[in-house]
């Protein structure tokens, strides 16, 4: 498979007591590909995977794959600090039926491209039939991604691409250089302000968590820019910036969450320790979602 097109990072709806409410997770996978996204991704980043155990993650990548029912694929979060456990994560997420699987790099410890390289190779022999997708986010992790390990790793059978959160267009464009020919490798945006930029110079896509809460807008930019409409495709960037540039307005991941409980989608509060956003904010927020032209409804 070649990951492509836009990819909604999947929020992870909760109760009070941070546990899964699957009903809820079953709406919004309807709602992400009735509004034409091109893949699900749970258990990342927006959709807070620190909090789960591994059976708890079991359980949201089985909801997801059922719901979706074969309409879009579905990929599955299995980042770790250790190999162990990230192995144990990509035969859960193949277990539980995903497509793919993205491997954000170990956090708190800094491997070295040797220790880091091995990491990668050992989860990709472990699931030899299933396709890998590294992940960096330097900002989260502390750990960046150089083109030269990113080009090595593009030559493991089964590593498919990369989800670039680096916000660095100048790595992502090396990225994208220095993969190809090396099968149909793809490079994703994981900075949904750049996701134009990206397809400008090759990219395939995104990994977008804004496109929880404005799917259709996100859509747009991919699409357009793949039917030759440029222009059309740069607006839809430009109305969408301040939807991600809003996630300062509060601890990551809580913006998402709050967003798509304002719109009446009962998502639920963040699992703490993260909080919700103060009251002074959550109205930026409203002000934000006005005027990508959504309905906020009551919300918290």
């Amino acid at each position: 498979m070649q990951p492509k097109g836009i990819i909604t990072a999947m929020v992870t709806p909760t109760d009070e007591a941070g546990k899964v409410n699957q009903s809820s997770l079953r709406n919004l996978a309807n709602y992400l590909i009735d509004s034409g996204v091109h893949g699900l991704f749970p258990v990342g980043s927006q959709g807070e995977f620190w909090a789960f155990t591994p059976d708890e993650k079991r359980q949201i990548i089985e909801v997801v794959v059922d719901e979706a029912r074969g309409r879009v694929p579905v990929y599955a979060g299995a980042g770790a600090i250790t190999t162990q456990q990230a192995v144990e994560l990509a035969k859960i997420a193949k277990s539980g039926g995903a497509a793919a699987i993205s491997v954000l790099t170990p956090f708190y410890i800094k491997p070295n491209e040797n220790e880091l390289f091995e990491h990668y190779k050992a989860i990709a022999e472990a699931v030899p039939d299933l396709p890998v997708l590294l992940y960096g986010n330097r900002d989260r992790t502390g750990i960046g991604l150089s083109p030269d390990f990113v080009a090595r790793c593009s030559r493991i059978d089964n590593v498919v691409g990369i989800k670039d959160s680096s916000g660095d267009m100048t790595v992502a464009a090396e990225y994208i250089r220095r993969t190809r020919g090396a099968k149909e490798f793809s490079v994703l945006a994981g900075r949904d302000t750049l996701i134009y930029g990206f397809l400008c110079y090759g990219g395939k896509g995104a990994i977008a968590a804004t496109s929880n809460v404005a799917p259709r807008l996100v859509v747009e930019v991919y699409e357009a820019f793949m039917a030759g409409d440029m222009k059309r495709s740069l607006e839809a960037q430009y109305r969408l910036a301040p939807l991600r540039i809003a996630f300062e307005l509060g601890t990551f991941p809580a913006v998402i969450k709050e967003a798509l409980n304002l719109l009446g989608m009962d998502v639920g509060p963040s699992v703490r320790p993260v909080g919700p956003l103060p009251e002074a904010k959550r109205a930026e927020l409203k002000r934000v979602l006005a005027d990508l032209g959504l309905s906020v409804v009551s919300g918290p």
